[in-house]
């Protein structure tokens, strides 16, 4: 079993999974880049090794079980446990998203990968985590889940969104509900809002960089045994519900 950190970030080959995996990289931890799109992956690997990251690719699609479970055999071989999962992967979906014209197959989507994805992926991940000293599960959420800044008049949350900012309500809700169960193990599990941060998923329309909204996935991933969990974190702190 290996002595290094163990990481396993979803949607590592871009944006704000891939800087994710460079900064724990950094810290000396292994780190799989987990990612559906094998040329993608490759290129995301060779480049975190070029800057000495210890990466190795993990083919993953979170909406497909047969991917996630071949995905843990993947790291049991390669690592024996897993010490940190970062649930990245993620979609906006298809606009509009008006809530009275939209698609019920675009909010399915989204639901299908920013909340099913997350739990499918955490569940078969866990019998590793819990091999580990310290786990710790980040879900990568948004602002515009939060039920009280999306109600708060003047508070900026971007466009009305029926699939995606209530897929990350939804996350958020399914981040307490698994905080409440594993409440009596060492398992930590938070939410986080990288800010709004320009990638390809907003149409590099974001005041952020992917570093930058990194940060804060990093800072939950390295908790101290006392940390807290089932909450909600950007870089200022805590996020209302």
């Amino acid at each position: 079993m290996s002595e290094q950190t163990i990481a396993l970030v979803t949607g590592a080959n871009k944006g704000i999974g891939y800087e994710i995996a460079a900064g724990l990289g950094a810290l000396g931890w292994r780190v799989g880049v987990g990612a559906r799109d094998e040329e993608r992956r490759g290129v995301a690997v060779a480049k975190l090794r070029a800057a000495g990251v210890d990466a190795f690719g993990v083919p993953l699609d979170v909406t497909d079980d047969a991917s996630v479970t071949a995905a843990a055999g993947l790291v049991e071989d390669r690592a024996g446990r897993l010490d940190v999962l970062v649930n990245n992967a993620g979609i906006t979906g298809s606009a509009p998203q008006m809530p009275t014209t939209v698609d019920v197959a675009t909010v399915r989507a989204a639901v299908e990968t920013n909340v099913l994805g997350v739990i499918r992926v955490t569940n078969v991940m866990l019998p590793l985590l819990r091999r580990s000293a310290s786990p710790r599960i980040v879900n990568m959420s948004s602002m515009v889940g939060s039920l009280t800044l999306q109600t708060t008049p003047g508070t900026e949350t971007g466009p009305i969104a029926a699939a995606y900012a209530p897929s990350k309500t939804f996350l958020n809700a399914v981040t307490v509900q698994y905080a409440k169960e594993l409440h009596d193990t060492n398992v930590l599990i938070n939410a986080a809002c990288p800010g709004y941060c320009a990638t390809d998923l907003n149409g590099f329309r974001g005041v952020r960089t992917p570093e930058q909204g990194a940060a804060i996935a990093i800072r939950l991933a390295t908790l101290p045994d006392d940390g807290p969990s089932g909450s909600f974190f950007d870089d200022s702190g805590e996020v209302p519900w």
